[in-house]
């Protein structure tokens, strides 16, 4: 029994893809596939400008919330304790 190529790529039907999977947690999914959904239909990026600028705003949020939070959890002080 031959082993498979170790070019092969293929995903099998149940993995998800990451690129969904981060998008998803962004809570800005819909948004991504309204983009997605309109670049199939139209093959022009400039008559999809109204989905891509409110998918970048919740993006945008996102990422400010996320960086909020981040800055929450970073200790307050930068003083070392002497020795």
């Amino acid at each position: 029994m031959a082993s498979p190529s170790p070019h092969d790529r293929s995903r099998k039907d149940d993995e998800d893809d990451p690129v969904e999977r981060m998008i998803s947690r962004t809570g800005c999914a819909e948004l991504h596939y309204a983009v997605q959904e309109c670049m199939a239909e139209h093959q022009d990026w400039r008559v999809c400008q109204s989905q891509v600028q409110t998918f970048k705003d919740c993006m945008m949020n996102f990422q400010n919330t996320r960086k909020k939070q981040l800055m929450k959890q970073q200790p307050t002080s930068t003083e070392s304790t002497p020795s």
